[in-house]
C-alpha cells in the first residue's frame, strides 16, 4: 500500500525543480519567458535549473533589481527611450531587461551594440522568435558606435572588458546618457602605467599581485570621478557576491548637472598624487 506514495515522492519533487525558477522570476507570467531562458541558458531545455544554471539566474535577477529604479525612471521620462547596452555580447542583459521591464512598460527601445557580427545576427534571431519588436542590435566597437538621432537615455556595459568600458564611458557622454550601469571587467591599462612607475606612493603596486588589484581598484576609482566631474551623482557597489565573480563591482551613474568642478579638482588631484595618465582623460579635455 505504500509504494505508490513512495513514487510519487521523486515526480514531486521533480516537478517542484522544474517550477523552481517561476517562483524566483519577477514576472506576472513567467511561462512566457520560459523559451527566452532557454535560448540563453539559463534553463536546461527540460526547463529545469541546474547549479550552474541557478548561480546565473541569481545574478541576473540581483542586476536587474538594482538596474529597475533607473529603467523606471527612464520611461517615466520619455515616451520612447533607448537603452544601449554596449558589448552586448549574446544580448543576455538587454533580453532580461526588456523581458521584465521595458516590453511590459509599453515603450522604450533596447539597442544592443556589438562588433561580433555572428552575434548580432543570432540576438536579432531570438529578438524576432520572441516577439521583441522593440529590440535591435548594431554591429560596431563601441569607440566608434553610433546611436540613430546621437541619443541614448542610459547606457549599460556589462563585463566590458578593460578600456572598453572607458569607451562606454566616451559613448554616454557622446550621447548625452543620463544614467549609466557599469560592470567593469580586466582593468589592466593602469596596472601597466604603474609598472616600473616609482611614484611617492610606489609601495602600493609595488609587487605584481599588489599592482594588479591596485590599478583596478584605481581605474574604477578614476571612472567614477570622470563622471562625477561630467555632472553625474555615481553610486558604487556589487552587483553579486564574491561566490559568483570576483568581478562584482557595479558604478550607478546619473546625471544631475553638466559638471562638477569639486569633482574635476579631486580628480587632478588623484591624478598628481598617483603620477599615470590614462587615456580616459581625454574626456576632460
Amino acid at each position: 500500500m505504500s509504494q505508490p506514495a513512495q513514487s510519487a515522492k521523486p515526480a514531486a519533487k521533480a516537478a517542484a525543480t522544474e517550477n523552481d525558477w517561476k517562483r524566483l522570476w519577477p514576472s506576472a507570467r513567467p511561462e512566457t519567458s520560459e523559451p527566452l531562458l532557454k535560448a540563453l541558458h539559463i534553463l536546461t531545455r527540460d526547463g529545469a535549473l541546474n547549479a550552474d544554471s541557478r548561480r546565473k539566474l541569481t545574478q541576473v535577477l540581483h542586476l536587474t533589481q538594482l538596474l529597475r529604479p533607473a529603467i523606471e525612471a527612464m520611461l517615466a521620462s520619455s515616451d520612447d527611450p533607448i537603452l544601449a547596452d554596449l558589448g552586448a555580447g549574446k544580448s543576455y542583459l538587454g533580453f532580461i531587461l526588456y523581458d521584465l521591464i521595458i516590453g511590459p512598460a509599453g515603450k522604450g527601445r533596447v539597442i544592443g551594440v556589438e562588433s561580433r557580427d555572428k552575434l548580432i545576427e543570432t540576438s536579432r534571431q531570438l529578438a524576432a522568435q520572441a516577439g521583441y519588436a522593440r529590440m535591435d542590435f548594431i554591429a560596431a566597437n563601441i569607440a566608434e558606435a553610433a546611436l540613430p538621432g546621437g541619443k541614448a537615455d542610459m547606457v549599460t556595459a556589462l563585463h566590458a572588458c578593460d578600456t572598453a568600458t572607458d569607451d562606454a564611458i566616451r559613448f554616454a557622454l557622446r550621447h548625452d546618457a543620463k544614467w549609466v550601469a557599469l560592470v567593469p571587467c580586466c582593468q589592466a591599462e593602469v596596472a601597466r602605467l604603474l609598472d616600473g612607475h616609482h611614484g611617492p606612493m610606489r609601495q602600493l603596486w609595488r609587487h605584481p599581485i599588489q599592482r594588479r588589484e591596485f590599478g583596478a581598484h584605481l581605474t574604477n576609482v578614476i571612472r567614477g570621478l570622470v563622471l562625477e566631474a561630467h555632472g553625474y551623482k555615481v553610486r558604487v557597489t556589487e552587483f553579486t557576491g564574491l561566490e559568483h565573480t570576483m568581478k562584482n563591482e557595479l558604478i550607478l551613474a546619473e546625471r544631475h548637472q553638466r559638471s562638477n568642478a569639486q569633482a574635476r579638482g579631486e580628480l587632478n588631484r588623484l591624478i598628481d598624487q598617483i603620477g599615470v595618465k590614462p587615456a580616459l582623460l581625454d574626456v576632460m579635455a
